[in-house]
C-alpha cells in the first residue's frame, strides 16, 4: 500500500471504500449545517437571519448535497467497501474505476459546496424547474453551477454502478449461485441497474437546459415551441426512482443485519429478492407523483396512482420479513447499537410509507402537494429509509474493515437522532395540513404555525447533537485496520465479509455451499486463512481476480486487475475541473483540464488494460480446476462493462428521442416543422446512413482480419472506418443545415440538433478509439491473443452506428410521415 500522500493513488477497496464513506459522512455534516440554518430561520415568524437570496441558495444546496453528494455516494461507498469480501472476491474487477469514482466525487464535491462561500451556489431548488431557471429569470451562474457542477456526480455514480454490476455478476466465489447470493448483493445489483437507467434522464435534462442557457436553444420556452413540462418529465423520471435507488441498498443492509442480530436466517429469502426486483421495476412508473398538480389528464393520473399503491406491497413485505426474523429469534436478539438503529428505521420508515400512500391519492396530493406535509413525508422516508440503516451499517460493519465503535456513544447518538427526527418532522405534517407552504423564506404571525415551527427547530438541534455524537465516535474510535482483532466477528454473523484479510482480501477463495457460509461451516475462517480453498496464490505475479459465470458462479478465467497508479487520479481531477471551469465560464481552463482528463484516460487504458497472455497460459486453482490466465470476447469482464456503457448511452438517447416526440405532441398539427424551417435534406441523410453502414462493415472487417496483429489489412480497415464514421456525421449535420433547420428559432430545430450533438459526441469518441486502437496495433500491442481493445471498441462503434441510424430515421422519416 502506498504511504503518506501517495495513498491517494491507492485503489484497494479496503482503503477506497472507507475513505468514500468518510467523504459521504462529511457531506452529510455539511448539508446538515445548511438544514440547521433553514430551521433557525423558520423558528419564529419574520426572522431575517439570512437574506432571501442566501436562503434560496441554502435550501437548494441542502437538498442537492443530501441527494447528490450524500445519499447515492454513501450507498455506493458502502458497497465498494463490503461487496468483495461478501461475495468471496479479493477485489472488484475494475478497482481503478472505483477509485476514479471516489476521487472525482471528492474533488468536485468540495469545490461545488464551496460555491456557497462566493454567492454562486444553485438557488432554484434541487429540482431546478424552468422557466425560473432559464436565462431570463436566472441570469447569473448559479443555475450553471448546478447543471455543470454536478455533472461529475452523475459520472461518478454511473462509473461506480458499472463496477458493481460487473463485480457482482462476474466475481462471485465458486458455488455462490444467484440463489445463494447475499441479499445485500441483490440489493446493490438492482440499485446499480437502476442507476444505469435512471441517471441518464437527469444528464439529458441538465444538458438540454444548459444548451438553452448557453446557446439559446429553446427546449423549455413555450413562446418558441418548448415546454417546461419536458424538464419535469425528464427530471422526475430520475428523481422518483432516486428515492428507491437509495432505499434498496439500505433495505439490503437491513436484511443482512437483522439475521445477525437475531441469530437466525432471514425469513422468506426468495420473497425478499422478488420484492427488491419488484420495487426497482415499479419505481420507474412513479415519476408523475411529483406532477399531479401540473394538469396531466385524470386517466393518466389514475395509472400512476395505482403504481404508487402497488409499490407499497413489496416494501411492506420486507418490513414483515424483518419483523418475522426478529420474532423467530425470540430472546436471542442482540439489542446492540445496530439493532437499535434497525428498530428506529422500522418505526420511522413505516410512518413515511403510510404518508406516501396518502400522497398517492390524487385529490389529497392536490391539497398537500406544496405544503410542509410533503417535507415531512420526504424526510421520514429518506431519514428512516436510508440514514438509519446506514448508521446501523456503520456500527455493524466497522469491525470488519477497522476498529469497533463505542456502544455507549452509539446508543446515545441513536436516541438523540431518533427523538430528533420525530420532534423535527412530525409537527410538519400538522403545519402542512394547516397550510404552511414549502420553500418559503419566512411566514407571518396569526396562522397558528409558530409553535409547530419552533418545535421542529428544537428537534433539528436535537438531531444535530446526535449526528455530532456519532461523528465524534467515528473520529475518536475508528481506524482502518486499527486493531489486532479487526477480523473478529462480534455479531456472530454468517456471511463472508468477516473473512477478509487485513491487507488484500481473502487468503484463499472459499467454496460457497450455503447462504450463510460461516454458519454452515464454522471452520471456514481458519480454512481460508490456511489456503485450503481455491486460488491461494498468484498465477501471474500480479493482482488478480477470479472471473466466474453470472448465474452459477462457475470459475472461467483468471483476470488481471489494476493496482495503485496516477493515471486515474489525473483523469478524475481533470474531469472534475473541466466541468467546474465551464461554469465560470473559463473556456481556456476548461479546454486544458479536458485535455488533462483525456491524457489521464488514455494513459490509464494504455498502461493498465489488455496485457494479453502474461505468465503461464493456465493455472490450477485447486480442486482439480484449471483455468486460463487470459480471455477475450464476451466472457471477459471488460466486455460486460462495455455493454453497461451502451445501456447508459442508449437510455440517454431514448430520453432525447422522447423529448423530440414530446415537443412534437405539445406543438400540435402543422408546427413540426414550424413555418420558416424545413426538413433535413433527404439525399444527405441517405448518404450518412450509407457511410455509417460502411463504418460498421469496416470495423467488422478489422476484427475478422486482425490475425497476429502485424498485417495491414485490419489497420486499413480501421482507417476506412474512422473516415466513414466521421463522414457519416458530417453528412448528417449537413442534411440539417440544408433544411434549413436552425436550433435557435424553434424547439423543432433545437431537438433535432440536440440529437445530432449527442451523436457527434459519440462519433468523436469513436474516432479517438479508432486512432487509439491503430496506435496499439503499430506498437505491437494488438493481435489475435491481445484483442480486447479492438473487441470492445467494435462494440462501441456498432452501438454508435446504430444510434446514428435510428436518429436519421427519426429526423428524416418522422416529420415526413406524420407532419
Amino acid at each position: 500500500m502506498p504511504k503518506g500522500w501517495r495513498l491517494i493513488s491507492e485503489v484497494n477497496n479496503s482503503v477506497v471504500g472507507p475513505m468514500f464513506v468518510a467523504t459521504a459522512l462529511l457531506f452529510f455534516l455539511l448539508a446538515g449545517i445548511l438544514g440547521l440554518i433553514i430551521r433557525a430561520q423558520l423558528a419564529f415568524p419574520g426572522l431575517t437571519l439570512v437574506d432571501p437570496d442566501t436562503y434560496n441558495q441554502v435550501f437548494t444546496m441542502h437538498g442537492t448535497v443530501m441527494m447528490f453528494l450524500f445519499a447515492v455516494p454513501a450507498v455506493e461507498a458502502v458497497a465498494i467497501a463490503l461487496l468483495p469480501g461478501m461475495i468471496g472476491a479479493r477485489e472488484l474487477p475494475f478497482p481503478r474505476l472505483g477509485a476514479f469514482s471516489f476521487l472525482i466525487y471528492l474533488v468536485g464535491g468540495l469545490i461545488f459546496y464551496a460555491s456557497l462561500l462566493f454567492g454562486i451556489a444553485p438557488d432554484g431548488g434541487w429540482f431546478m424547474y424552468p422557466p425560473l431557471t432559464s436565462k431570463a429569470f436566472s441570469p447569473g451562474i448559479n443555475t450553471d453551477m448546478y447543471l455543470l457542477g454536478i455533472g461529475f456526480i452523475e459520472i461518478s455514480a454511473i462509473a461506480g454502478a458499472i463496477e458493481l454490476i460487473v463485480g457482482i455478476l462476474r466475481c462471485r466465489a465458486p458455488g455462490m449461485t444467484l440463489g445463494r447470493m447475499p441479499i445485500y448483493a441483490w440489493a446493490i445489483l438492482i440499485f446499480a441497474t437502476m442507476v444505469i437507467f435512471a441517471f441518464p434522464a437527469v444528464i439529458i435534462a441538465s444538458t438540454l437546459l444548459e444548451l438553452e442557457r448557453a446557446f439559446d436553444w429553446p427546449f423549455f420556452l413555450p413562446e418558441r415551441g418548448g415546454d417546461p413540462m419536458l424538464w419535469q418529465h425528464l427530471f422526475w423520471f430520475f428523481g422518483h426512482p432516486e428515492v428507491y435507488v437509495i432505499f434498496l441498498p439500505a433495505a439490503g443492509m437491513v436484511s443482512m443485519i437483522v439475521p445477525a442480530m437475531a441469530g437466525a436466517r432471514l425469513v422468506g429469502y426468495s420473497m425478499v429478492v422478488a420484492a427488491l426486483v419488484g420495487t426497482g421495476f415499479l419505481s420507474f412508473g412513479l415519476w408523475v407523483h411529483h406532477m399531479y398538480t401540473t394538469g396531466i389528464p385524470p386517466l393518466s393520473l389514475s395509472f400512476f396512482a395505482a403504481a404508487g399503491f402497488a409499490v407499497s406491497i413489496p416494501s411492506g413485505l420486507q418490513v414483515f420479513v424483518w419483523i418475522a426474523t426478529f420474532a423467530r429469534a425470540g430472546r436471542r436478539i442482540q439489542f446492540s447499537t445496530p439493532a437499535l438503529f434497525i428498530l428506529g428505521f422500522l418505526f420511522i420508515f413505516v410512518i413515511g410509507g403510510l404518508t406516501g400512500v396518502m400522497v398517492s391519492v390524487t385529490p389529497f396530493d392536490w391539497q398537500a402537494h406544496d405544503t410542509y406535509f410533503i417535507v415531512a413525508h420526504l424526510h421520514y422516508v429518506l431519514i428512516g429509509g436510508m440514514v438509519f440503516p446506514l448508521f446501523a451499517a456503520l456500527y455493524y460493519w466497522a469491525p470488519s474493515v477497522g476498529s469497533q465503535l463505542s456502544e455507549r456513544l452509539g446508543k446515545t447518538a441513536f436516541w438523540l437522532l431518533f427523538l430528533g427526527t420525530n420532534v423535527t418532522f412530525f409537527p410538519m405534517h400538522i403545519s402542512g395540513l394547516m397550510g404552511m407552504p414549502r420553500r418559503i423564506y419566512t411566514y407571518p404571525t396569526g396562522f397558528g404555525l409558530e409553535l409547530h415551527n419552533l418545535i421542529s427547530s428544537i428537534g433539528a438541534a436535537m438531531f444535530a447533537t446526535g449526528a455530532f455524537v456519532l461523528l465524534l465516535d467515528v473520529v475518536k474510535n475508528f481506524r482502518i485496520g486499527g486493531n489486532a482483532n479487526r477480523q473478529d466477528n462480534p455479531w456472530r454473523a454468517g456471511t463472508m465479509e468477516w473473512l477478509s484479510g487485513p491487507e488484500y482480501g481473502l487468503r484463499s477463495i472459499p467454496l460457497v455451499q450455503d447462504r450463510y457460509p460461516l454458519w454452515h461451516n464454522p471452520q471456514l475462517k481458519p480454512q481460508v486463512e490456511a489456503g485450503a480453498h481455491y486460488f491461494p496464490f498468484t498465477a501471474t505475479g500480479r493482482r488478480e481476480a477470479l472471473i466466474s459465470s453470472p448465474a452459477e458462479a462457475t470459475p472461467q478465467y483468471i483476470a488481471f486487475v489494476g493496482g495503485p497508479g496516477w493515471w486515474h487520479v489525473l483523469a478524475a481531477g481533470g474531469t472534475a475541473f473541466f466541468f467546474l471551469s465551464l461554469v465560470a465560464p473559463f473556456l481556456i481552463a476548461a479546454a486544458v483540464f479536458g485535455l488533462l482528463a483525456l491524457v489521464g484516460f488514455i494513459g490509464w487504458l494504455w498502461t493498465g488494460s489488455d496485457f494479453g497472455p502474461v505468465g503461464p497460459a493456465e493455472a490450477d486453482i485447486g480442486g482439480g480446476i484449471v483455468l486460463p490466465t487470459h480471455a477475450t470476447g464476451p466472457v471477459t469482464a471488460s466486455w460486460w462493462a462495455m455493454i453497461c456503457v451502451m445501456l447508459v448511452s442508449g437510455t440517454a438517447y431514448a430520453c432525447l428521442i422522447g423529448s423530440y416526440l414530446f415537443l412534437w405532441l405539445v406543438n400540435g398539427e402543422g408546427m413540426w416543422p414550424p413555418p420558416g424551417l424545413g426538413l433535413p435534406a433527404l439525399e444527405w441523410g441517405l448518404g450518412a446512413f450509407a457511410m455509417y453502414a460502411g463504418a460498421g462493415l469496416s470495423v467488422t472487417v478489422a476484427a475478422w482480419t486482425l490475425g497476429d496483429g502485424r498485417g495491414w489489412t485490419h489497420r486499413l480497415a480501421l482507417l476506412a472506418g474512422v473516415a466513414l464514421l466521421a463522414g457519416g456525421l458530417m453528412s448528417d449535420g449537413w442534411a440539417l443545415w440544408q433544411g434549413p433547420i436552425w436550433p435557435t428559432v424553434h424547439a423543432y430545430g433545437a431537438s433535432a440538433w440536440g440529437l445530432f450533438v449527442w451523436q457527434a459526441a459519440h462519433v468523436a469518441i469513436g474516432v479517438l478509439m479508432g486512432f487509439y486502437t491503430l496506435a496499439r496495433s503499430l506498437t505491437g500491442r494488438l493481435g489475435g491473443q491481445r484483442r480486447l481493445t479492438l473487441d470492445n471498441i467494435r462494440l462501441f462503434w456498432l452501438y454508435t452506428i446504430g444510434q446514428g441510424m435510428v436518429g436519421l430515421v427519426l429526423l428524416h422519416g418522422f416529420p415526413r410521415l406524420l407532419p
